[in-house]
């Protein structure tokens, strides 16, 4: 008597390299990404023919219509949380060489209140801030 051998059955896939892979690759992007925070309000920078970039951790927001924003807060309001946030980024009291700060300032913001928007910034101990600008 003749015995057949069982059909032989393909081996299941192994998935778990797969998902070991997936989930490497999430970690991965969640620990480059860089969230920020959202803008208080829409700015359109000016335009230069040839500018650096601007590079700095803390921004501040100046409207067309002259209005301040930091983060989620406006107004004189948004220059404390600056500062709150400054000694936050220092830990503690910064020295002469404090963080940079990114000013994102509307192109229709009058000049006049850029200028006094500046030594406001340098009492809150910003000594170095760069404005943030869009190439041509």
């Amino acid at each position: 008597m003749r015995i057949d051998d069982a059909p032989r059955r393909r081996p299941q896939e192994n998935l778990v390299p797969m998902i070991n892979v997936v989930f490497l690759l999430l970690i991965f992007f969640l620990m480059t990404a860089q969230i920020a925070p959202p803008q208080p309000f829409e700015v359109e920078p000016p335009d230069v023919a040839e500018a650096e970039d601007a590079d700095g951790t803390l921004t501040v927001y100046l409207s067309a219509d002259g209005q301040i924003g930091f983060r989620d807060v406006m107004g004189d309001a948004a220059l404390a949380s600056l500062e709150d946030a400054k000694t936050e980024e220092c830990g503690g009291p910064c020295g002469e060489g404090g963080p940079v700060l990114m000013l994102r300032a509307d192109r229709a913001a009058p000049a006049e209140d850029l200028a006094a928007l500046m030594p406001r910034l340098g009492q809150a101990g910003f000594s170095r801030v760069e404005l943030v600008t869009a190439r041509q």
